[in-house]
């Protein structure tokens, strides 16, 4: 990010258009993974970034802008859903559209059968599993994201990996 100018700090504007330049591809993919399409998934990151820039002066500190931009596209994905899920039935982006680090090193087929077999997950395992492997938060981050205890993640995280496991047993 860009550092204070001379005898004033940065405009907001600036400093937006450099965490979009940084965050915009990973922000796309969190929510990709949540909602169906990619088109809706950039829409909800270009509304975190607007929603940014509309309340940065409300921003305890720059440093919190990241944490902010993840929070906001993972409440909008939630909200997506939830109201489309009741108009349509639900259909999940294409695997492989946006793969993780992780899954690079996993072969396509590999790669593939996994995001289908989240996308069978039930709504909370599959945040859980997200939250976790894609923005990597702990269990008491996870727990206050979604409002729900800790010992709730534990459970959700544990029956979604061992759903995971004998998925993905079965198609090797």
């Amino acid at each position: 990010m860009r550092q204070q100018a001379g005898r004033g700090e940065v405009p907001a504007r600036d400093v937006v258009a450099d965490l979009f330049h940084v965050h915009h591809r990973r922000l796309v993919g969190l929510a990709a993974l949540l909602v169906d399409d990619r088109g809706s998934a950039e829409e909800l990151v270009q509304d975190a970034f607007e929603s940014l820039y509309r309340n940065w002066s409300g921003l305890r500190s720059p440093s919190a802008a990241v944490a902010y931009l993840d929070r906001a596209v993972v409440y909008a994905a939630r909200s997506w859903v939830r109201r489309r899920v009741t108009a349509r039935s639900y259909a999940w982006p294409e695997a492989g559209s946006t793969p993780s680090a992780e899954a690079e090193g996993v072969g396509r087929g590999e790669r593939d059968a996994l995001a289908a077999a989240v996308r069978q997950l039930p709504r909370r395992q599959r945040e859980v599993i997200v939250l976790r492997y894609y923005l990597d938060l702990s269990e008491a981050e996870i727990a206050a994201w979604l409002g729900v205890s800790p010992g709730s993640v534990k459970r959700h995280a544990s029956r979604a990996t061992e759903s995971l496991q004998h998925r993905m047993e079965a198609w090797a």
